[in-house]
């Protein structure tokens, strides 16, 4: 379940952040309204989870739900600004209980419990970081960020795309904005793995894992970074034809390969501290 409610507090925050790079001037308040409804479902069923597991994390994932249902009711009386301002607090609140959930997670490995039961002798407080080295705690919250953002820009690039439906008269631009963000975020995601399995194999001398972790690692990158970026590509080039409809299509199973690499992501930080 904590690893479930991590996806989709990332998530969460990744489509908030994501919808607030996109212009309302070139976009109509639908695309915002129906899809604050999104992170409203998304955040919501992440507070239920996290209150399960007793975890901080389930305020902000509460705080995230309501300022999405805030900011769908100030879409739908055309109120922009106040709109996207409440874009930025659900990312930002998400962001926050995603980091919460990861502390809570830190405090039920064996490291952390080892080093609390030192502390305990030591009349001393133990932070959740004792659980992971300072590379591995630094890795993970580069991680929470870049992993979010690239989950948000695909998934917010397929739904504007099915808005062309909606509104087939819209400018290219905000579609074409997304794609270069979803670009971007694929390079930065793709640093922050690679310098965690740096890291794990040979900062820290671990050496290389065993042959099932590099066949999720494998998978991960192939469908979760390379995947997505030729995908994305494919999408830009579609789009100069122009033909937002398979544009779309070609999106849809980003999102796919997205969630998948995502999800090995995390299973595998779960394994071994590292989000590779």
């Amino acid at each position: 379940m904590a690893l479930f409610a991590q996806f989709l507090l990332r998530l969460t925050f990744g489509l908030a952040a994501a919808m607030w790079t996109v212009s309302p001037r070139l976009v109509a308040s639908g695309y915002f309204r129906n899809h604050l409804y999104v992170t409203l479902g998304t955040a919501a069923m992440a507070s239920l989870l996290l209150g399960t597991l007793g975890s901080w994390g389930m305020a902000a994932a509460i705080v995230a739900a309501v300022a999405s249902y805030a900011g769908a009711v100030c879409w739908l009386y055309e109120s922009p600004r106040a709109g996207r301002a409440l874009l930025f607090v659900v990312a930002v609140a998400a962001l926050l209980a995603a980091g919460l959930a990861d502390d809570f997670q830190a405090t039920q490995t064996p490291a952390y419990q080892a080093a609390a039961e030192a502390a305990e002798e030591e009349a001393t407080v133990v932070k959740p970081s004792a659980a992971y080295s300072q590379a591995a705690a630094a890795l993970r919250g580069a991680d929470r960020f870049s992993s979010g953002l690239l989950l948000g820009a695909v998934t917010a690039s397929m739904l504007l795309g099915h808005w062309y439906l909606n509104a087939p008269g819209m400018k290219l631009e905000p579609l074409n904005d997304l794609i270069k963000v979803i670009a971007v975020v694929v390079v930065l995601q793709a640093c922050v793995s690679g310098a965690a399995l740096y890291w794990l194999c040979g900062a820290e001398g671990h050496g290389w894992p065993d042959t099932g972790t590099l066949a999720m690692i494998a998978g991960r990158w192939a469908f979760g970074l390379v995947g997505v970026a030729a995908l994305a590509w494919m999408a830009r080039e579609t789009l100069k034809i122009p033909n937002t409809q398979s544009a779309t299509g070609i999106l849809y199973v980003a999102v796919i390969g997205a969630f998948a690499g995502e999800m090995l992501s995390l299973m595998l930080a779960a394994q071994h501290a590292y989000p590779l």
